[in-house]
C-alpha cells in the first residue's frame, strides 16, 4: 500500500508565523485589513495558484482547502484553481448543515466535470457552537453528527442517478436526483473523535481522517473505527492531518521550530488557549491535552511537535526533523494503516518545496510512493525536484 500525499491551501492567509492574521482579537471576530500582521500573505488567487501549481509539479496528489469564517469559500476557490492545474486533486472541506444535500450532490457532480474528475470531499460536521451559529446553525454537537449521517445518506442516494426519497429528522426529500452523477464518485473524507462521530465515519466515509496524535493514540482511534466499520459490513481507509518542518539536518529543523515559538508571547498563547478551550470538538480537546498549554513538553513523541497547537486550532502537531526523520515517522504511521497524509507548513509555498524535494525522494526510495499518473490530456506530470522556486507576494 503506497502513501497518498496531499498539501494544504491556506485560504485564510499565509506567512512565516503561527499566529492567525485575526490573532484572537475581539474574541476572534475583529481583524484589520489596514494593518495586517508583518509577513502575512493575502490568500489572493495568484498566490494560491502558485501553491497549487507547486503541489502539482512536485507530485502531491491533492490539496485540502479548509472551511470557516476566516477562509475564502472552498468551492469557488478550488473551481478557479482547477483551471490553473492539470493533475492535482482538490479535497474540498464543507459543512453539511449549511447546504441542501441534493444541491451539494449536484455541486460535486458539476465540479467533477469542470475539473475532469479531480474532486474529493472533506465533510466537516463542526465542533464550535459559536462558529456554527455564525452561519445560522443552532444544533447541538451530537445532533450535528446525526444530521451529517442523514446528509451523507441523501448525497449517496441521489448520486445513483435515479429519483431518491428520504424521510429523516433533519431532511425530507422527494424524488431527489442528480441527473448527471459525478464520474468518478468523489471520495468522502471524514473526521471526528467523539462517540457521536465514530458510527457516522464507519457507515459513510471512504477515508477516516485524524489529527496528528502520537502513534499509539492513533492506533487506538483506527482500531475503534475499524471495529465500527466491520459491524456495518464495510472497510474504511485512513488518513492523518499534520504540519511538517523538514530540513537538510535535524538541527536546522528544530531551529526553525524554535523560531516559530520565539515569536509567541505568553499573552498570545494564553488568549489562544482560552479560545480553543471553549470548543465542543473532542478532537480539539485531545489536541490541547497533548501540551497543556506549556512550552516545555512539546515533543510529545519522536519528531512529533505540538507547538502549532499553542495558538492554532485544528491540526496542532508537526513532524520535525531531517528528511529521513520525517520519512521514518510517515513510515511508522503507514505501518498502523494510515494511507493518506494531508500536510502543511509555514509558509506553504516554500515548505511544499522543502518536503517535495527532500522527503518525497526518501519515501520513493523506500517503495512507499507510487509514480504519479499523467494528467488528463497526456502531459507528463513533473518529477519531484529541480523545479525553480517561484517568488511569492508579501515577505
Amino acid at each position: 500500500m503506497s502513501v497518498h500525499l496531499h498539501w494544504f491551501l491556506p485560504t485564510g492567509g499565509d506567512g512565516r508565523t503561527l499566529v492567525d492574521r485575526h490573532a484572537y482579537t475581539g474574541g476572534g471576530v475583529e481583524r484589520s485589513r489596514i494593518t495586517p500582521a508583518a509577513g502575512v500573505r493575502a490568500p489572493d488567487i495568484d498566490y494560491l495558484a502558485q501553491i497549487a501549481r507547486a503541489a502539482d509539479q512536485l507530485g502531491f496528489e491533492g490539496v485540502l482547502t479548509p472551511t470557516g469564517t476566516w477562509c475564502e469559500d472552498a468551492w469557488l476557490t478550488t473551481t478557479a484553481l482547477s483551471q490553473h492545474t492539470r493533475r492535482l486533486k482538490f479535497l474540498v472541506a464543507f459543512r453539511p448543515g449549511l447546504v441542501s444535500p441534493v444541491l451539494a450532490a449536484q455541486m460535486a457532480a458539476t465540479f467533477q466535470r469542470i475539473a475532469r474528475g479531480r474532486l474529493m470531499l472533506n465533510v466537516v460536521t463542526g465542533g464550535d457552537a459559536t462558529e456554527q451559529q455564525r452561519f445560522g446553525d443552532h444544533l447541538d454537537h451530537d445532533s450535528r453528527y446525526a444530521r451529517t449521517a442523514e446528509f451523507l445518506s441523501v448525497v449517496r442516494g441521489v448520486w445513483e442517478g435515479r429519483p431518491f426519497d428520504f424521510e429523516g429528522e433533519h431532511y425530507q426529500v422527494r424524488g431527489g436526483l442528480t441527473a448527471l452523477p459525478p464520474d468518478p464518485l468523489p471520495e468522502i473524507f471524514f473526521g471526528g473523535s467523539s462517540p457521536a462521530a465514530g458510527p457516522v465515519a464507519a457507515r459513510y466515509s471512504d477515508v477516516y481522517l485524524t489529527w496528528g496524535e502520537p502513534p499509539e493514540q492513533v492506533r487506538g482511534k483506527l482500531d475503534w473505527i475499524r471495529s465500527l466499520a466491520r459491524a456495518e459490513g464495510r472497510t474504511v481507509r485512513f488518513g492523518i492531518r499534520l504540519h511538517v518542518i523538514a530540513r537538510d539536518s535535524a538541527a536546522q529543523a528544530w531551529a526553525a521550530a524554535d523560531r516559530l515559538l520565539a515569536e509567541l508571547d505568553e499573552d498570545t498563547v494564553a488568549a489562544a488557549q482560552q479560545a480553543l478551550g471553549r470548543s465542543e470538538s473532542v478532537g480539539q480537546q485531545r489536541m490541547l491535552a497533548l501540551h497543556g498549554g506549556r512550552r516545555d513538553r512539546l515533543e510529545i513523541a519522536p519528531n512529533l511537535w505540538a507547538g502549532v497547537g499553542l495558538v492554532r486550532g485544528g491540526a496542532g502537531t508537526a513532524l520535525v526533523g531531517d528528511h529521513a526523520d520525517i520519512a521514518d515517522r510517515i513510515e511508522e504511521y503507514h505501518a498502523l494503516g494510515v494511507e493518506h497524509f494531508v500536510l502543511s507548513g509555514y509558509p506553504h509555498l516554500e515548505e511544499a518545496y522543502r518536503f517535495g524535494e527532500g522527503v518525497m525522494p526518501e519515501l520513493a526510495a523506500r517503495g512507499l510512493l507510487a509514480p504519479q499518473p499523467s494528467p488528463p490530456g497526456g502531459v507528463p506530470a513533473a518529477a519531484g525536484g529541480g523545479v525553480p522556486l517561484p517568488l511569492a507576494g508579501g515577505r
